[in-house]
């Protein structure tokens, strides 16, 4: 059933392959130069032979059973998935499927990131000293401290590659949520 959920190339792309229009990336597998895989349910290397679907993929990069694939794509993914029937069930017809997962979450965190900067330029322009002796607000500093910071993450979000917006939502998505309840908590 993950076969069905779960294509060859978004496996290779959430772990960080980068795969052109056409569907070809270089093979991690071999020392490749210029792409010789092509990856689109499954995957095929036209220079070492490698050929699978996603958990043949997810298998061979990172040296593991398929049995442990089928475990890490289920949690990747966030798919269900019971160890005692070998087989996760398939998506129903009320789950979202990954892809739309994936866009919510990263408008998700877009617009909560947007809403964090627009805060801090407003604390940057409304606690700025207006002495030299004044001593500096804290929103203030935390405004000079994080407008390029999320400015950085907003851009990313923008106009980076698939592998690099998914691992910002994996790797940021909690302290998305905690800037989220503080700008409630501000605007209550």
């Amino acid at each position: 059933m993950i076969r069905e959920n779960v294509t060859a190339r978004q496996a290779a792309e959430f772990y960080g392959i980068e795969v052109d229009r056409k569907g070809m990336a270089c093979c991690p597998f071999h020392n490749d130069r210029h792409p010789s895989m092509k990856l689109d349910r499954r995957f095929h290397c036209f220079g070492c032979q490698a050929d699978g679907d996603a958990v043949d993929f997810v298998s061979r990069y990172f040296g593991i059973n398929l049995m442990d694939a089928v475990g890490k794509i289920c949690n990747d993914f966030g798919l269900q998935y019971d160890k005692r029937s070998h087989d996760p069930p398939p998506i129903s017809r009320h789950q979202k499927p990954i892809d739309q997962v994936f866009a919510e979450t990263e408008q998700y965190c877009f617009r909560v990131l947007c809403d964090y900067l627009h805060q801090l330029e407003k604390w940057k322009t409304e606690y700025a000293p207006k002495d030299e002796k004044d001593e500096w607000h804290p929103y203030f500093c935390e405004a000079l401290k994080e407008i390029p910071h999320v400015e950085y993450l907003l851009d990313i979000l923008l106009t980076g590659s698939v592998s690099d917006r998914a691992f910002l939502i994996s790797d940021y998505g909690g302290r998305v949520i905690t800037i989220e309840r503080r700008l409630k908590e501000l605007g209550s």
